[in-house]
């Protein structure tokens, strides 16, 4: 057996996941960042081919921090400065975005993921909206995943705020949220881990007056943060490891992008319920 043959059967004996929400006009979005605004540009019948035959087509505006999306590292800085020092004034222009640590230098990711479902370690649906992760909830949720997280994996963290995608007010709860705070963030950093992800937006314990997770994160130590994530079906699978899969847009200059997240698990993984 050829090696793509060999591939194509492993791949063929797995699950594949979506992790992503679907975008519709009144989605949720994070009050600084532009919605999702959508319109048919072209209906059937409007113009018709010789044959009989007719297209429709639509246009879309939207902020690259709207929907299930991947941070680049230049998303943030601290004192002026991107990660590893780099002076964010001279690379930057409303034209052209930020020209250093940009979404299109991120690579296609086929990594390791590791879900961390605080949720359900709580007997929770979902977490209150004040509820902060710890070190010792992210310590326990490990354990109990009965995994480890090695360095360059993809870290999904379940809150249960998937099930609030289609309630943009109570998804966004007046920029309120759970999430891990400095702490936690600094356990996932300690872990040279790729990524950090989980449902909500953003990424971090909200209200915060400096998003110290974001800084610590992106300009401290270089892992990106993937916000949005539909982790309902993955919870339920009861994968606690899995194949990540995505790929950003190449939008030059791009401090996001969106992106469509597949978690990959072997088929013959027994649904789990919610405990």
């Amino acid at each position: 057996m050829s090696a793509l043959n060999d591939l194509l059967t492993r791949l063929g004996g797995c699950r594949a996941i979506d992790l992503a929400q679907p975008y519709f006009t009144g989605m949720p979005h994070y009050p600084l960042h532009a919605p999702y605004l959508y319109s048919l540009s072209k209906k059937h019948g409007e113009h018709v081919n010789p044959s009989g035959s007719s297209s429709a087509a639509e246009a879309i505006a939207l902020s690259t921090h709207v929907g299930t999306h991947i941070d680049a590292l230049c998303h943030y800085s601290s004192n002026g400065k991107l990660h590893g020092g780099i002076e964010s004034s001279g690379f930057q222009s409303y034209a052209g975005g930020v020209e250093r640590l940009s979404v299109d230098t991120i690579e296609p990711i086929f990594r390791r993921g590791v879900l961390l479902d605080i949720a359900r370690l709580e007997g929770r649906d979902v977490l209150p909206v004040d509820f902060v992760i710890a070190p010792h909830h992210l310590d326990r949720a490990l354990k109990a995943a009965r995994t480890d997280i090695q360095p360059g994996d993809v870290v999904l963290l379940r809150t249960g705020w998937s099930r609030y995608w289609n309630d943009a007010a109570r998804f966004i709860s007046q920029v309120s949220g759970p999430g891990p705070a400095i702490e936690g963030a600094r356990w996932l950093s300690a872990r040279k881990i790729f990524a950090a992800g989980s449902e909500t937006a953003p990424f971090e314990s909200v209200p915060s007056r400096d998003m110290p997770v974001h800084v610590h994160l992106l300009v401290e130590s270089g892992i990106h943060i993937i916000e949005c994530l539909n982790l309902e079906e993955l919870s339920v699978s009861g994968a606690s490891e899995f194949l990540f899969v995505a790929a950003p847009s190449k939008i030059r200059g791009g401090t996001a992008s969106p992106i469509r997240p597949v978690a990959l698990i072997p088929q013959e993984k027994a649904p789990q319920e919610n405990q």
